[in-house]
């Protein structure tokens, strides 16, 4: 049985070779999937949920291939995105996105998924996405968009979410990093989706900060350590993690609030991913949550567990 180490006080990790990092870094749709799928595929050898792990590498990899030949997105005016930085909010606004842009990436996807190796579950739910009438399918879209998807459909969902992140990778990509702003606590400052996860980098100029990783475009910004980054305390922070690992992902719990979201030491294997490793260390989710903790953070691939 996994136990809690390093329950409380602050991250053990140097923190001083931050240099000045920018707040937010864009993704790079053309290899933020590929570069999934490859760690999906390689944390699968050898793990308990070995199988879901190579269905999720199969599926980045479908995220990837359908980006070719895709309409560019529809962008918000710039008029629109001046408004929504003066205001302090995102400038991709999940309430109102480019249904027509959206649907279009998920007619690709459950296409391309269509050809793809499976589970039988997951067949099944493509079969009654590919059944659903459009007004349908955009109320499945409405309810990836506000983090709300029913425990009763969560497989549909996947592959909705899956396109969601494609779609909204590509309009963030295509936003001025230098004009972003922060949002407020835990929101991403490109489309005000949670995060998924935190990762310490170690790119030059910036080796030991912390940023956030989005759970839906995939833009990451910038957060001090040791500081919840759901509701921004520095008091009754701890970390927590399975006794015996490499010590590169841990839980930053948070006494104030009684939330937790993963760390992720990227810095020391650059390997890591803020979305494959948070599902491939659902173990750790277990741990913390049999000590009280709520998980803070948000990943579409780990509802139900």
């Amino acid at each position: 049985m996994p136990r809690q180490i390093n329950p409380a006080g602050s991250d053990p990790t140097a923190i001083g070779e931050v240099s000045a990092p920018p707040f937010a870094r864009l993704p790079e749709p053309a290899l933020l999937f590929s570069r999934r799928a490859e760690r999906w595929n390689a944390l699968a050898a050898g793990h308990e949920l070995g199988p879901y792990l190579r269905f999720l590498a199969g599926l980045a990899g479908v995220q990837d291939a359908i980006q070719d030949g895709l309409a560019e997105p529809q962008m918000p005016s710039a008029a629109a995105r001046e408004r929504a930085r003066s205001f302090g909010m995102p400038p991709l606004d999940r309430n109102n996105p480019a249904l027509d842009t959206a649907a279009e990436t998920l007619d690709r996807l459950v296409a391309a998924v269509s050809e793809m190796e499976q589970p039988v579950a997951a067949a099944d739910a493509l079969d009654r996405l590919k059944q659903a009438i459009p007004a349908n399918r955009d109320a499945m879209v409405r309810n990836v968009l506000a983090n709300a998807i029913p425990m009763e459909a969560l497989a549909e969902h996947v592959y909705v979410t899956a396109a969601l992140q494609v779609h909204f990778a590509r309009l963030a990509a295509r936003l001025d990093a230098r004009a972003l702003v922060p949002v407020g606590q835990g929101a991403c400052p490109a489309c005000g989706s949670p995060p998924a996860s935190s990762i310490i980098v170690g790119w030059p100029g910036s080796h030991g900060a912390r940023f956030c990783a989005c759970s839906l475009c995939g833009t990451l910004w910038n957060h001090v350590r040791i500081k919840c980054t759901l509701c921004g305390s520095t008091e009754g922070i701890g970390y927590q993690e399975i006794e015996g690992g490499p010590g590169t992902v841990k839980a930053e719990t948070c006494d104030s609030c009684g939330c937790y979201v993963k760390i992720l030491h990227q810095h020391k294997d650059p390997g890591l991913d803020p979305v494959a490793d948070d599902v491939a260390t659902l173990g750790l989710d277990i741990l913390v949550r049999e000590g009280g903790y709520r998980r803070g953070s948000f990943n579409p691939f780990l509802i139900g567990y």
